[in-house]
């Protein structure tokens, strides 16, 4: 078993309003080893863009975990990985019970190795990857990979 936890601190400034369309939607998560991420809301309800927001956060700790998930994989077999770039996209939206969700997060790696790999291989690394990486595990919304050629 392991445990996780991170800070993430807000603070209205001083004389700020406290109005639903105008409160700064500003914090940071603080990680146990020091690292500091400048956050916000989404654009679409009042945050800053130039900040990362939760729903990005999800979705890009989605793709980073089944992408280490995948090197592990790939480094037990010997697979020699030469680099692997991901550009995931997710969806945000109304789900089956009518609340807002990150509904579909689509992994799109594309994965550079040493020697050419068939792409039945490919396939059945990704879906190890994907039966085994935490987050999407721990995830309501749908998780497709689709590995780039």
């Amino acid at each position: 078993m392991s445990e996780y936890g991170a800070t993430v601190a807000w603070h209205l400034p001083p004389q700020a309003s406290f109005d639903y369309e105008t409160f700064d939607r500003s914090h940071e998560w603080t990680f146990a080893g020091g690292e500091v991420v400048q956050a916000s809301g989404s654009p679409e309800y009042f945050g800053t863009a130039s900040r990362v927001n939760p729903d990005e956060a999800v979705i890009a700790a989605t793709a980073s975990c089944h992408m280490l998930t995948f090197l592990s994989i790939a480094a037990k077999q010997r697979l020699r990985v030469l680099s692997y770039v991901d550009r995931p996209h997710g969806v945000v939206e109304k789900n089956a019970e009518g609340r807002f969700a990150i509904t579909r997060i689509n992994l799109r790696p594309k994965v550079v190795f040493e020697e050419d790999i068939d792409p039945a291989a490919l396939a059945k690394l990704h879906d190890s990857a994907h039966r085994n990486c935490f987050v999407a595990n721990s995830l309501r919304s749908e998780v497709t990979v689709e590995p780039e050629s």
